[in-house]
């Protein structure tokens, strides 16, 4: 028997998923061209010594279920930071992560606040768990404003999202302004520290969880495997936080939410902490020597402390991006506010600079 497909399904689609916008990813190069990707903020390297080896080994036991926690990797990540492995807990990248927080956190009639232009799945994921949410504009320079984030909290918010570095845009929040801001949030409002380039950032000033999370028990850590440590493929994250607050993200969190292969690769990267640092360290150096390169054509970059420079371009950051692509350099253009370019190959970053020098 045939089946019809003529007919539209009836079935009504929850309006706050209706009306989602999609989420954007970096462009992928075309096939049949050579073209360098610098549109999603990957690793340029490959992934570290042994983890190759440790994922074919993984990959014998695909027909098992992995750990249901990862309880492996998580205590790997509490000794890592010094943490209880309660204070842990891990998940499909540090997206699925925050769906997580928001699912445990956030519900109808709910607001959550978070720095525009920032990380682009805030407004989604907010939305999915049934919140509102309340979008503050950035300030100068391409700086989160936390005087505004602070003024838009209101009863109804339950989440504060800080990206820091800020993706797109690259300023970090500094430690003093962030303390300050945190000691004026209530208590009963979780913040939640965007940490996803953090191991690229060299601003003496800027904050970590390490340094709010003492006299702030309402703040939880967002991290990810897929930037320094270039398992982006793989899709692991993770957040820190006090063990209550972590026990409900893991009563939210998909079962088995990271897979067995993931689980060894992100344990084994994480031991090979100095061979990631010296990576990031290649990575810094050629970020800010693209930032210079380009505020010596005139362009206004901010402050770059993530693996990616932010070019202001306005209107015409979308013909920018065709203009790269043109010239073999896939780059992340956001309509009407800017192109954000990924840290890559030395030739890449030459074409790249060759294009916006006319554009400058």
């Amino acid at each position: 028997m045939a089946l019809c497909v003529s007919m539209s399904p009836k079935v009504p689609v929850r309006p706050a998923i209706a009306n989602l916008p999609d989420y954007v990813a970096g462009a992928r190069p075309p096939v049949g061209r050579r073209a360098y990707k610098l549109s999603s903020n990957e690793s340029p390297f490959p992934p570290l010594p042994g983890v190759l080896a440790a994922v074919a080994d993984a990959a014998a036991d695909i027909n098992r279920y992995p750990d249901m926690i990862a309880a492996g990797l998580v205590e790997a990540l509490a000794a890592h930071h010094g943490v209880e492995s309660a204070q842990v807990v891990a998940g499909n990248g540090s997206v699925a992560v925050l769906g997580h927080v928001l699912t445990a956190f956030t519900g109808q009639g709910d607001e959550v606040v978070y720095p525009w232009r920032s990380f682009e799945a805030y407004p989604i994921l907010a939305a999915l768990s049934g919140a509102t949410g309340v979008g503050v504009p950035l300030g100068a320079e391409g700086r989160l404003d936390l005087p505004a984030l602070l003024a838009a909290i209101t009863p109804r918010t339950r989440v504060v999202m800080i990206c820091s570095p800020n993706n797109p845009t690259g300023p970090a929040v500094r430690r003093d302004e962030l303390k300050l801001f945190l000691d004026a949030v209530p208590s009963d409002v979780l913040v939640v520290l965007d940490e996803a380039y953090v191991e690229y950032v060299t601003d003496p000033d800027a904050a970590t969880y390490a340094d709010v999370a003492p006299d702030h028990p309402n703040v939880i850590s967002l991290r990810t495997f897929s930037k320094a440590y270039g398992l982006a493929g793989l899709r692991v994250g993770y957040a820190i936080g006090r063990g209550r607050l972590i026990g409900a993200v893991r009563k939210a969190a998909t079962p088995f939410g990271v897979n067995a292969a993931a689980e060894l690769a992100a344990t084994v990267s994480l031991s090979l902490d100095l061979a990631m640092r010296d990576r990031v360290a290649a990575v810094v150096a050629a970020r800010d020597a693209m930032a210079d390169a380009l505020r010596a054509q005139g362009w206004a970059v901010p402050d770059a402390q993530g693996n990616f420079v932010w070019l202001p371009a306005g209107a015409d950051a979308v013909p920018f991006a065709q203009d790269a692509t043109l010239a073999g350099v896939m780059v992340r253009a956001f309509d009407g506010s800017g192109v954000r370019v990924t840290t890559g190959e030395p030739e890449a970053v030459q074409a790249l600079l060759e294009v916006a020098a006319t554009w400058a």
